[in-house]
């Protein structure tokens, strides 16, 4: 790889780090998840800094960034946009939503209703919306954070699992070590260090990280092993809906960029095993009797992973 894009990558893992104390496996996963095209889905209780991340993503890079907080009254128009009539020439004029821009934080995007939530699918899938017939596409890089509460579910809205499918992976960040609270108590004692932030890439530099990270080779083992892993999640009696061709190539493609972000231009086993639960774990739909049974679908992942023997 490029000197230039490992200090690229270096500075926004700085900038990150800055902000969020004790998390550098989020920050590597984020940055990531940035680096492949890909879409994030935080969830985690109240208070463990998923927005700040987002925001301290947004404001490291010289693009632009809106912030939808989903709620129950929120209606699609309201994030794509709509036709708005125009008495001068007699004409409707397509009004552009919050939807377009680079980074799209999706705050509590679970308070929404389903059809608000559907208004992202198309965005998140093709970089486009369709409007009256109309195209139109977004900014390029666009990637989409959306965060949720898992432990509250008065007036919220599961996900649908088309939905969740188009999240490259599910960051979990979990409460900090002693240590890091020490220092989030310190490091705010005056100002929040976020507002310090400053841009340290442009939006055409990660555009030509991700044409970068597609050119990271997988071996044909490699390739295999990714495919035994999706089809082992079909086959398991404890999984109702395995995981879909589009987890493969997202599983893919979040390999390339671990590789890419690691300095190399080959993709390794350990890689694959990495990722694979942040990827595949949020997609699959546990049976009624595994769910009831307390199973969690990462453990489910991870059993897996140890069971398809990897390549040497």
């Amino acid at each position: 790889m490029e000197q230039s894009n490992m200090d690229a990558i270096a500075r926004i893992r700085e900038n990150l780090s800055s902000v969020i104390s004790g998390k550098a496996e989020a920050v590597e996963l984020l940055i990531i998840a940035l680096c492949s095209g890909g879409n994030v889905l935080m969830e985690d209780v109240p208070g463990v800094g998923k927005t700040t991340m987002a925001k301290a993503l947004a404001l490291s890079i010289d693009g632009t960034f809106h912030r939808i907080q989903f709620t129950p009254d929120l209606l699609p128009y309201d994030i794509i946009g709509s036709p708005v009539y125009n008495p001068k020439d007699g004409n409707f004029h397509f009004r552009k939503g919050p939807l377009f821009t680079n980074i799209l934080l999706a705050d509590e995007i679970n308070r929404a209703s389903p059809r608000t939530q559907s208004a992202l699918l198309e965005a998140m899938n093709e970089g486009q919306v369709t409007v009256e017939s109309e195209t139109y596409h977004l900014g390029q890089p666009f990637l989409v954070i959306a965060t949720e509460n898992p432990i509250e579910y008065h007036g919220t809205y599961p996900l649908p699992e088309a939905q969740l499918d188009r999240f490259s992976m599910q960051i979990i960040l979990g409460y900090p070590d002693e240590k890091s609270e020490l220092e989030i108590l310190y490091s705010r004692k005056e100002s929040d260090p976020i507002s310090s932030l400053k841009p340290v890439i442009h939006c055409t530099q990660i555009c030509q990280l991700q044409e970068e990270v597609k050119k990271v080779g997988i071996e044909k083992s490699i390739a295999s092993y990714m495919v035994k892993i999706i089809r082992a999640t079909r086959k398991d009696p404890r999984i109702r809906l395995g995981a879909s061709p589009r987890a493969l190539l997202t599983l893919s493609r979040c390999s390339q960029a671990k590789a890419f972000v690691a300095g190399r231009d080959y993709v390794l086993p350990d890689d694959v095993k990495s990722l694979a639960v942040t990827v595949l774990a949020h997609r699959l739909v546990l049976e009624n009797k595994a769910q009831y049974s307390g199973i969690k679908k990462q453990s489910v992942v991870q059993e897996i992973i140890n069971q398809v023997e990897a390549p040497v």
